[in-house]
């Protein structure tokens, strides 16, 4: 199992730019799906990107040309730049981990589900306010 930490989240304005990090502990994180998730005030945890071990990425609709997902298992990090950022960006942004996927790829299920990611972070706050 791995563990993760996020960090990056801030107060940027519309139209900013942001770089969130995901860094894991354990082993084997290259064997591991990562996606990231958010959740708004008063909203259900969303999935917004994953990364496949075979670097299949998935973003939904309202991120897609906005959105980048890399990871670099030498490093043991995933990270997510967001470019033109709204207020509806607003939210706590999280990264998880998952071996369910096997060799079809996070990528593939659209959108992947909350429940087969087993190993959660933190998460960081991206507040998006003039």
């Amino acid at each position: 199992q791995v563990h993760l930490v996020e960090s990056g989240g801030g107060l940027v304005q519309p139209g900013g730019s942001l770089r969130l990090s995901c860094v894991a502990s354990g082993f084997g994180f290259d064997h591991y799906d990562i996606g990231w998730f958010r959740q708004a005030p008063g909203k259900e945890r969303e999935g917004v990107s994953c990364i496949s071990t075979t670097d299949g990425a998935w973003y939904i609709d309202s991120v897609k040309g906005r959105f980048a997902i890399s990871r670099d298992n030498a490093k043991k990090t995933v990270h997510l730049q967001i470019h033109s950022l709204k207020p509806e960006d607003t939210g706590i942004y999280y990264c998880a981990a998952s071996r369910n996927f096997g060799v079809v790829g996070c990528h593939v299920i659209s959108p992947p589900s909350l429940s087969d990611f087993g190993s959660w972070g933190q998460g960081t706050q991206v507040t998006v306010s003039s």
